[in-house]
């Protein structure tokens, strides 16, 4: 069987966090929900470089991003 791979949420406002989150669990979701702040944090995480460059590897299975983030925008990671 495969693993549940996690959900990446890259979202600057703490708020909006907490809400996408709490949407998320309420529809009984086991994947591991993980937050990044900014564009820069969410393509460190996708590269497993920085803070994240002993995550397990692999993509997560959804990729959640706000278009106006500090640093780097949702646009910009995408690109």
């Amino acid at each position: 069987m495969e693993a549940v791979k996690p959900i990446l949420l890259a979202e600057d406002d703490p708020k909006d966090a907490e809400l996408t989150v709490t949407a998320l669990s309420e529809h009984n979701l086991v994947n591991a929900i993980e937050v990044v702040r900014d564009g820069v944090e969410a393509l460190d995480y996708l590269y497993c470089r920085g803070a994240f460059a002993s995550r397990p590897e692999g993509h997560p299975a959804l990729v959640l991003l706000d278009l106006k983030m500090p640093r780097l925008d949702g646009i910009q990671v995408l690109r």
